[in-house]
């Protein structure tokens, strides 16, 4: 089956990358461990919160790979020592990831009572207006060509 393309257009030049990116966002968006929220803090600053109870600094990692942050959590081995009655809390590891626009910084990094923020901040886009200059073409040279008369008797 052949896979229809949003950006098929001719008038849409130079998106796919962006078609690349919607695809990465359509595969992590099934996931649904550790809930989070994204929250804008103000006109350039946005957080994410991650609801990670039970993580330590030590079982996160936080990182931006090919313009997606990725947040990693995997608990260390439980103490062989403990014996459950019941384990209702699941020591599971997670892989989360957000597709970042061009240009978004990290600014850093916060765990804080079982809820990891992550503030970003979106710079200000430039104004990018520019005018093309247009050039005369050169004048088209008459191309020499031979006309057959054909023969006289």
């Amino acid at each position: 089956m052949t896979r229809v393309s949003l950006f098929n257009s001719p008038l849409l030049l130079g998106f796919d990358h962006f078609e690349r990116v919607l695809d990465r966002i359509s595969k992590t968006s099934a996931e649904g461990y550790p809930p989070y929220n994204i929250e804008q803090l103000d006109d350039n600053g946005l957080r994410i919160t991650l609801a990670v109870a039970g993580f330590s600094m030590d079982d996160l990692q936080v990182s931006i790979e090919d313009n997606q942050l990725i947040v990693r959590g995997q608990q260390s081995e439980d103490d062989p020592n403990r014996i459950f009655l019941h384990r209702g809390i699941a020591a599971r590891q997670f892989q989360r990831a957000f597709v970042l626009a061009e240009g978004i910084e990290v600014r850093n990094a916060v765990l804080d009572n079982g809820l990891l923020h992550i503030d970003l901040e979106r710079p200000l886009p430039e104004s990018r207006a520019r005018t093309i200059p247009i050039e005369k073409a050169a004048p088209s040279q008459p191309t020499a060509t031979t006309i057959d008369v054909g023969s006289s008797r």
